[in-house]
């Protein structure tokens, strides 16, 4: 990959509120590791997914470019209305062959990140609660967290890049996982 914008991740993570759990909705761009858009949502169905997926839809900036949209193959994202989404939109859709994690490794990662090192893995008491820590972790990770993987820029910096970045002189090449 060369830029942003050529590949999205989607994924699925759970929050915990109270004795009950919400549903936040990752879309992250595979060269920047930025997260372009996000839902939490209150149940498991397709429409937290689908909101996600409109806000990053609305937010590209590179139109007309070739997209591929990846995830699992969760019934959110083979729901009627978010392939509709996609296919309206000329966006290209790829999913795992088997669901496996570790053909969603971007996804999965981002996951990890935001409940460790932002402390989403901890009980909230209410979904605005949960709502605002993930508002602030999110905005945290784009702006202020720099990737090694990314030469330790921000995703919202590497966002803007395009072409190979460069680490102690050597090229990183940003491949897909397709």
């Amino acid at each position: 990959m060369a830029r942003s914008e050529q590949l999205w991740v989607a994924d699925i993570t759970y929050i915990c509120v109270g004795y009950d759990f919400n549903y936040l909705s990752l879309i992250t761009d595979a060269y920047s590791k930025k997260i372009i858009d996000y839902h939490l949502h209150t149940n498991v169905s397709a429409e937290g997914s689908i909101k996600a997926l409109d806000m990053a839809l609305k937010s590209r900036t590179r139109l007309g470019s070739e997209l591929i949209h990846h995830s699992d193959r969760g019934t959110q994202y083979c729901s009627f209305e978010y392939v509709l989404q996609l296919r309206d939109s000329d966006v290209a859709i790829s999913m795992t062959e088997d669901g496996e994690g570790y053909e969603n490794q971007i996804a999965e990662r981002m996951n990890g990140i935001l409940k460790t090192e932002f402390n989403l893995n901890k009980i909230f008491k209410s979904h605005d609660e949960a709502e605002l820590a993930v508002a602030k972790s999110i905005e945290a990770y784009n702006t202020k967290r720099p990737h090694m993987s990314i030469d330790f820029l921000t995703p919202h910096e590497t966002h803007a890049y395009e072409g190979e970045l460069q680490k102690d002189g050597r090229t990183i090449e940003l491949k897909s996982l397709l």
